[in-house]
């Protein structure tokens, strides 16, 4: 009986666009023995026909067509259906290169390890990033355990993961990650990655890091979230993450270590989700985690992601700074209130008190803070956030996170 070496699992929801490109770069692999498992979460376009006319043309591919539930429940229903002895997971809207699952499996195969995670290339508006791991290395059960484990989620630096959350640069064992994914609560809808990414690393023997980048994540206009949900709700989800996070991890790490690993995490997943500032139910703002910054100061927001737009959409409901520019190196069509997305090099240091560098990566803030500084920008006038531990503490308890990280709705 052939036994198949990897389950490449791809859940797919309103990605129509950029399928094919997808399973095209599966198919083209160096690697052959593996099975392509799509897995239509309920898909309202034309993914579903996409996937059963490749189906027909390759033998390699199953397809799930099931209701829509959601990613995690989408990567549940592929583990319950494969067959090989390691799991890859890729997004439907990113492609890898040819050798992907060919290094995977050496880089596996050769150290016996229960994890590989590699590097990866970022592609924004036809540019590409190269990202990789800060080293290299084959790390076993104990290494793991006191080295990397209380690193991990927060290492140090504000805030820097040890390893990155995302599942779709890691080839996982199957048989460990039975043990973990579907234990995860499918409420879980903020931070999926990190769920399954640490709590598997805590029941893994041995982890390759490997500073190859090999997949190709496509960052979208359209898929990142510009307006921000009801705070009680966002917070309720992030709770639910934290606290799962909290009781999977408390068997291996200390846990003074463990709580300020996830205090930190936490707080920096509030400030993307907010906007930096936080407001009040009247829409006041009570917290400004930007140091030195004062109502009605005037700010440059470098950085057109996320953050940087829920920087922008948080301040047109608070009109607490006055935005004097907004820019990017990634500068494109986009506009939030009256700010429009310019190139960096259209500001001058005499027309704004303070820069907000809107990324909570230290490494990226500092590459950043380098070039501007090059440019001619004041040091000076680029903000830091603050990191102080016993503020995100008092916030974090304002807020209603209890001592397990649950979120306890407040008045």
């Amino acid at each position: 009986m052939n036994t198949i070496d990897i389950s490449v699992i791809v859940p797919i929801y309103r990605i129509e666009k950029y399928l094919p490109e997808c399973i095209e770069s599966i198919l083209n692999q160096s690697f052959f023995n593996f099975e392509l498992i799509l897995v239509d979460d309920g898909s309202p376009d034309n993914c579903p026909e996409i996937c059963d006319e490749y189906s027909k043309k390759d033998s390699r591919i199953k397809v799930i067509h099931k209701q829509n539930g959601g990613l995690l429940s989408a990567r549940k229903a592929g583990l319950e259906k494969a067959e090989g002895k390691y799991i890859s997971y890729v997004d439907g809207d990113d492609w890898v290169d040819k050798f992907y699952l060919d290094t995977l499996f050496k880089l596996a195969e050769a150290n016996d390890a229960d994890l590989v995670t590699t590097g990866h290339f970022r592609e924004f508006d036809g540019k590409i990033e190269t990202i990789k791991p800060a080293t290299a290395g084959i790390y076993n059960e104990k290494e793991v355990k006191n080295t990397i484990l209380p690193n991990a989620i927060y290492n140090g630096e504000f805030c820097k993961h040890g390893v990155s959350t995302y599942v779709w640069n890691k080839l996982f064992k199957r048989e460990l990650l039975n043990n973990i994914l579907f234990d995860v609560p499918n409420e879980i809808i903020m931070g999926e990655d990190a769920a399954i990414t640490y709590s598997y690393l805590a029941i893994a023997k041995s982890f390759v890091v490997s500073r190859i980048p090999l997949y190709y994540y496509r960052q979208r206009h359209d898929s990142i979230v510009k307006s921000i949900e009801n705070p009680k709700t966002e917070y309720y989800r992030l709770g639910l993450l934290m606290s799962f996070l909290k009781s999977k991890l408390s068997s291996v790490l200390d846990e003074q270590n463990l709580n300020k690993q996830i205090k930190y995490y936490l707080y920096s997943q509030i400030l993307i989700r907010s906007g930096g500032l936080i407001l009040d139910n009247f829409g006041k703002v009570f917290f400004n985690p930007f140091l030195k910054v004062k109502e009605n100061s005037k700010v440059v927001v470098y950085s057109s992601g996320s953050y940087g737009q829920h920087i922008l959409s948080t301040n047109v409901k608070a009109n607490f700074f006055k935005i004097i520019q907004w820019i990017d190196v990634d500068y494109h069509d986009l506009q939030i209130g009256e700010n429009s997305v310019n190139a960096i090099g259209s500001i001058n240091n005499s027309e704004f008190d303070y820069l907000i560098i809107a990324t909570i990566n230290p490494y990226t803030h500092n590459a950043i803070k380098t070039e501007l500084s090059l440019m001619g920008i004041d040091e000076n006038k680029i903000v830091k956030i603050n990191t102080n531990e016993d503020d995100i503490t008092n916030l974090l308890t304002h807020l209603g996170f209890n001592e397990d990280f649950k979120y306890v709705e407040t008045n």
